[in-house]
């Protein structure tokens, strides 16, 4: 095996990560890129996006930026054709939009149930629907492909208001599961991610005031992870030989209990 080899394990792949513009997502894009991966970058603010793919060329990447809301079905169809018609067939997909609202149910956040649902959820599955094709396509032409999805320690352990983003999360885990069983069988991988406390914008969007206490009350007990730390984990997923599958993998802050 040569050192470029070792370098850039995921030479020759396809990725592309949505939810790139900030956060876990434009770190997982340029450390993918890194690894050698050409890499597709989605997500609504285009500036960001713009700005990724410069970092990721000056490095000597290949990256091509899609403004796309998951949200919207038809637009996440088209920029799958424009991933393979671009890059070529994507084998590794990181499913990465989400959003983190949390509130009291009585305070009845409507729009804010709504809209983690739609995101976490439903664009999930719009991705999921938009991409498997192309997954399955090139694990029959190479041997494996990735379907990498973000869910949450928060799918399995209990926060006091964060039901709703809770719930979301818990059915991005359990979807995985049942996907790995799915489509194993034809050589794509299926893995849920489910990092703790991260130091990202999704944390910003919260407004909730005791969940704001509560996050604040975090970093003075322990160290949050980083970006950087999820995306390592993506590209160790990723770069597992082809009979390797990690379907669940839990990341957590050193000292976060749970």
């Amino acid at each position: 095996m040569s050192t470029e080899t070792l370098a850039k394990p995921l030479t020759g792949r396809v990725a592309v990560v949505t939810g790139a513009s900030s956060g876990i997502g434009a770190a997982s894009a340029e450390h993918l890129a890194g690894l050698g991966a050409r890499v597709a970058v989605l997500a609504r603010r285009t500036d960001r996006l713009d700005e990724l793919v410069s970092r990721i060329e000056k490095h000597g990447g290949t990256a091509l930026a899609i403004a796309v809301d998951v949200t919207d079905a038809a637009a996440v169809r088209s920029a799958a054709g424009r991933v393979a018609a671009e890059l070529g067939d994507t084998d590794l997909l990181f499913n990465n939009a989400g959003v983190m609202l949390p509130a009291p149910v009585e305070e009845l956040a409507v729009d804010q149930w709504t809209r983690q649902i739609d995101l976490n959820i439903t664009g999930l599955m719009n991705v999921i629907g938009a991409f498997t094709p192309q997954l399955v396509k090139a694990a029959g032409e190479r041997g494996v492909a990735d379907l990498i999805n973000t869910s949450s320690a928060a799918a399995r352990t209990v926060f006091p208001t964060f039901a709703v983003y809770s719930g979301t999360k818990a059915y991005v885990t359990h979807l995985s599961r049942h996907l790995r069983v799915e489509l194993g069988a034809k050589n794509v991988r299926v893995s849920a991610l489910e990092p703790g406390i991260v130091g990202t914008e999704l944390s910003d969007h919260v407004t909730d005031e005791g969940a704001l206490q509560w996050l604040e009350g975090t970093k003075e007990t322990m160290e949050w992870l980083t970006p950087q730390d999820i995306a390592e984990t993506v590209g160790f997923i990723a770069a597992l030989p082809p009979r390797a599958n990690l379907q669940q993998i839990t990341i957590m802050p050193t000292r976060q209990p749970g």
